[in-house]
């Protein structure tokens, strides 16, 4: 069976280490995706720029939320759905919008169930959405950006979702209450 190792500054290549650097000012700690992913410097660039551009996108946080909550729960992300949730704490998303993110339950607002709804559409049918899914998207108050937007979201979920499948990437402590 495959291990990976967690890196940290001193034992990782030498072109992660700024990059581990970023995570700590970032999150004041190399979370452990981080760790797995400074294998491969230029990953792990990719991954935290893919991660500081879809922040920049048309989304609102809880917009934000739902993308990669979504796409991290159809993946079965073992280390995305605690991290992801904890980031939504963070960022104040609604304790009701998360739980249904959570569980699959229904969202308390329309336009977010949209997202969801468009998210795992993209995701299932490879972007191949029906005039039907569209229009519900459009009818939401979406346009083509946002669907363009989506795809930079599942790119960055991609990779830390195979990722930690990958690597069985564990828990980091602040995570793992919400696991």
């Amino acid at each position: 069976m495959a291990e990976f190792t967690l890196y940290n500054h001193e034992t990782s290549p030498e072109e992660s280490k700024p990059l581990l650097d970023a995570a700590l000012q970032n999150f004041g700690m190399v979370p452990n995706l981080a760790a797995v992913l400074a294998v491969s410097p230029e990953t792990l660039e990719c991954y935290q720029m893919m991660h500081a551009k879809f922040q920049e996108t048309s989304f609102s946080p809880e917009e934000l939320t739902v993308v990669w909550m979504t796409i991290n729960v159809e993946n079965e992300c073992h280390y995305c759905v605690p991290a992801h949730t904890a980031i939504a704490n963070m960022m104040n998303i609604d304790q009701a919008i998360i739980e249904g993110l959570r569980n699959k339950t229904p969202l308390p607002d329309a336009k977010l169930e949209t997202l969801r709804d468009t998210t795992l559409a993209i995701m299932k049918t490879r972007g191949a959405l029906s005039e039907e899914q569209f229009t519900k998207f459009y009818d939401a108050g979406y346009g083509n950006k946002q669907a363009i937007e989506i795809l930079l979201g599942l790119a960055q979920k991609t990779i830390s979702n195979f990722t930690n499948h990958l690597a069985k990437t564990p828990v980091d402590e602040p995570f793992a209450k919400f696991a």
